[in-house]
């Protein structure tokens, strides 16, 4: 039954990260701006700062690492914190999981 369980918690947090990579796709497309290649392009600082996002993200950082791994989105470096890289580019690389 604990294996079950440990399982079963596995499981609802990938769901629940997926839902969040869905999320922050609707997001980048809403705030960013299509580059030369017409993908979706944000500044992490305007991501971090945009209240809809603040209101929805409990942890936006898990979030873009999760979707980056994926190959979902890109951006340069492995963490962006607010302030120091608020001038780094988010690229929507697909906007399906």
């Amino acid at each position: 039954v604990e294996k079950f369980g440990q399982t079963f918690q596995f499981f609802l947090a990938v769901g629940m990260v997926d839902e969040e990579i869905v999320l922050l796709i609707q997001e980048i497309k809403r705030l960013g701006k299509p580059d030369a290649e017409g993908k979706p392009r944000v500044k992490y600082g305007v991501l971090f700062k945009d209240d809809t996002v603040a209101n929805t993200f409990e942890a936006l950082l898990g979030t873009l690492k999760a979707a980056k791994k994926r190959k979902i989105i890109h951006f340069d470096g492995e963490l962006l914190l607010q302030g120091v890289h608020d001038g780094v580019d988010i690229v929507l690389l697909r906007d399906t999981l």
